[in-house]
């Protein structure tokens, strides 16, 4: 999944098929054969449009406020971007200034682009969208993978840094984008690492697959497996992986099977999917979905007749997803951040591989930043809880 509200086309899927599901799908068989498609087909195909699911009430450009419908994204402390207009417009937000029973005002930053008028919108963890936004030189190259040229960014470390040959890899996660790790540059670049921001298969950017379908990390690690040779080729002497949502996902395959890893010194997972299964009963949960529609969901993602109905060209192993179930397969440092009332993917199975693990596993807890937006919520804790992770793990004297 993805930060903000690039999840919502996921959350909004889902729910109209509850919608469906509680009523008169379950009055047939077909309905709810219909209602168990369109859910497996909901988590598995990337999304392309997101909803505006937030409202724009007044804004007020002399005073610089912007006033938002009360929401728990629009309540959160800490600075987002907003699209508005049919995703035209993007503008920076800040900090809260007043808020009653329906609506938040907010400090706006600067309107980016387009035109910024009572309406709807859509909350995002996105504060930056352009490369050159972080303030760091950075480059556009092609990583050569598995289905061809996948587009990257690459933030090189200062000079002074660079012949310590520090890499930091960032996967974007479900319906997102290279602009998902932007946010995180500085806290790399002031360690001394050259960042990369990677895409993969069916993001938008990288090639598609025949199938034009998520392998949920299943395929998308042969991508960031390039990524890793890309790195090495490019001077690497010690990489760290870090993983968004479904990124995290993502990383942990990557992890257990590449064979490129003798460079890879520690991995970053940012509100993970470490067990899909857990993820994916969690949303039905708290959708209402009845229990026979999300079970049949997850038993058509990993069959292997069910092509012709979700479109995938191969079932998806679930059950190698559970990093709870397989800690013990796991060797490498390893970073979790996540918000315990995240609302999206439960920090419950994160929780348990700190516990199972606790060996190798660093766990952060937050409160209140929800899915993906640690470092709007809370940018200090977050770099600093990645900087001191850095220095006392993966760079530790004798490491």
């Amino acid at each position: 999944m993805a930060s903000g509200n690039r999840t919502g086309g996921f959350t909004k899927a889902l729910a109209v098929t509850a919608i469906a599901a509680g009523g008169l799908a379950l009055a047939t068989a077909a309905g709810a054969a219909y209602a168990i498609s369109r859910v497996a087909r909901t988590v598995i195909t990337p999304v392309r449009r997101r909803p505006q699911n937030q409202s724009v009430r007044a804004v007020d450009t002399a005073r610089g406020t912007i006033t938002l419908a009360s929401t728990p994204d629009s309540r959160m402390p800490g600075r987002f971007g907003v699209f508005f207009d049919g995703d035209s417009g993007h503008a920076k937000v800040g900090g809260l200034l007043a808020m009653d029973e329906s609506t938040v005002t907010r400090e706006l930053e600067r309107i980016e682009y387009g035109d910024l008028r009572p309406g709807r919108a859509r909350i995002s963890g996105y504060y930056y969208l352009q490369p050159e936004e972080p303030g760091f030189p950075v480059r556009s190259v092609e990583i050569p993978a598995e289905l061809g040229q996948a587009p990257a960014w690459v933030f090189p470390a200062d000079p002074s840094r660079a012949d310590e040959g520090r890499w930091v890899i960032q996967v974007h996660g479900w319906g997102a984008t290279r602009q998902e790790g932007l946010r995180a540059v500085r806290t790399f670049h002031e360690a001394g690492y050259t960042c990369l921001l990677a895409s993969y298969r069916n993001d938008g950017d990288a090639p598609d697959s025949a199938d034009r379908r998520y392998g949920l990390g299943g395929t998308e690690w042969h991508d960031i497996d390039a990524a890793i040779r890309y790195a090495i080729a490019e001077g690497a002497k010690s990489i760290v992986l870090m993983g968004w949502s479904m990124g995290g996902a993502v990383v942990l395959q990557t992890v257990t099977r590449s064979e490129n890893l003798g460079r890879v010194a520690g991995i970053i997972l940012e509100s993970p999917v470490v067990d899909w299964v857990d993820t994916l009963e969690y949303q039905a949960h708290l959708l209402r979905l009845p229990e026979p529609i999300s079970r049949g969901a997850i038993r058509l993602i990993e069959s292997t007749w069910s092509g012709p109905i979700t479109g995938q060209d191969a079932p998806i192993d679930l059950a190698s997803m559970d990093f709870v179930a397989r800690a013990a397969d796991l060797t490498l440092p390893t970073l979790i951040l996540h918000s315990d009332d995240d609302g999206f993917v439960p920090s419950t199975s994160s929780r348990a591989l700190a516990e199972a693990r606790s060996d190798i596993v660093t766990f952060v807890p937050f409160t209140v930043a929800l899915h993906t937006k640690l470092w709007n919520y809370d940018e200090t804790k977050w770099s600093t809880s990645i900087t001191e992770w850095l220095d006392g793990t993966v760079h530790a004297p004798g490491e």
